[in-house]
């Protein structure tokens, strides 16, 4: 089933887009398509221990996948999955 990931500007230079078309019925299963068609995508997005990098949010339909199943959010055909790394600074 094909879905929508929208990527941010600093992994789009693994995907030269704003948004592309991937497959999975997971979100796990999502970003090993990524990576198979975006080789070195998911190293930027999950951690050698296998879960998300601390400073990157997921998100199906506007819904954060902390909140949901994380990895296993099971994901349908249309929809939207954004990728977004956290973003600190601020005033001293």
């Amino acid at each position: 089933m094909a879905v929508e990931v929208r990527v941010p500007p600093v992994l789009r230079k693994f995907t030269g887009a704003h948004a592309v078309r991937a497959e999975g019925s997971t979100i796990a299963e999502l970003l090993d398509d990524l990576d198979a068609n975006y080789h070195g995508l998911k190293t930027e997005i999950i951690g050698p221990d296998g879960s998300i990098h601390r400073f990157i949010n997921i998100y199906r339909n506007g819904e954060d996948i902390r909140y949901l199943d994380r990895l296993n959010t099971p994901l349908k055909e249309g929809d939207v999955v954004s990728i977004l790394p956290a973003i600190a600074g601020g005033a001293c």
